[in-house]
């Protein structure tokens, strides 16, 4: 895999706008989403749980604004929840009220019971889908994306559309307007998107089914998310 890509074009949405974007998590995911969404001209807040004094090096590199997670969604477009699923009940409340109306909530999250997070009951005994856990202790609908993706690929692995190396994410959620402007900011990444339906489909993209970690383009990527199993994997189960 070639390292370092650079990305030295600014673009801007579709429509040709800059977005302002809070990232809450600055781990690999949040980091590596922090290099490409400031390379692509977007203004963007990131936030960690042990303050912004700790990301002074990622917001020198980007450009990003570190701040509090308290302030991460003020005034945000999108907000991208990237915490381990076991730190989602310690996020601030109300986490999202500062937020412009119709903002995106993109939800990266997974539950690794044995590895990392312990056993939740309402994702075990209820069968929530762990979006949707998620989605009531923020209070706020969420769109799933980025659960299954490689860190480094977010820098590496981008392509033009038509491609035929480009890879395609799922994005599952039941709100279609956010929905539609992650799967275009996705496009923007470098990236196709299946829908792969509501939140509470959202089991088929969950870690230990055949789309979780598939580098694969669209079809390859319909066809995982229809062969997925209900029954969760005993290897993420608690």
């Amino acid at each position: 895999m070639s390292g370092h890509r650079t990305h030295a074009h600014a673009s801007t949405t579709p429509e040709g706008r800059v977005m302002k974007i809070g990232i809450i998590g600055a781990g690999n995911i949040g980091g590596n989403l922090t290099r490409r969404l400031t390379a692509l001209g977007h203004d963007v807040s990131v936030a960690n749980s042990r303050g912004p004094e700790t990301l002074g090096d990622l917001a020198a590199e980007t450009g990003a604004t570190a701040v509090r997670a308290e302030e991460a969604a003020v005034g945000a477009q999108v907000v991208v929840v990237t915490v381990p699923l076991k730190a989602v009940p310690d996020l601030p409340a109300g986490l999202l009220d500062g937020a412009a109306e119709g903002v995106a909530v993109i939800d990266t999250g997974n539950y690794y019971p044995q590895q990392r997070d312990g056993r939740i009951a309402a994702v075990e005994d209820e069968g929530l889908t762990e979006s949707r856990w998620t989605e009531r202790h923020l209070g706020h609908p969420v769109i799933k994306a980025f659960n299954g993706t490689y860190a480094q690929d977010i820098l590496d692995r981008g392509r033009p559309a038509g491609d035929p190396e480009r890879m395609a994410l799922p994005v599952a959620g039941d709100d279609e307007a956010a929905k539609r402007t992650v799967r275009d900011l996705i496009g923007e990444l470098g990236f196709d998107t299946v829908d792969a339906g509501s939140i509470d489909d959202s089991w088929r993209q969950q870690p230990g089914t055949p789309v979780y970690g598939l580098r694969a383009g669209t079809e390859a990527v319909r066809k995982a998310l229809a062969e997925a199993s209900p029954e969760r994997p005993a290897d993420f189960r608690g």
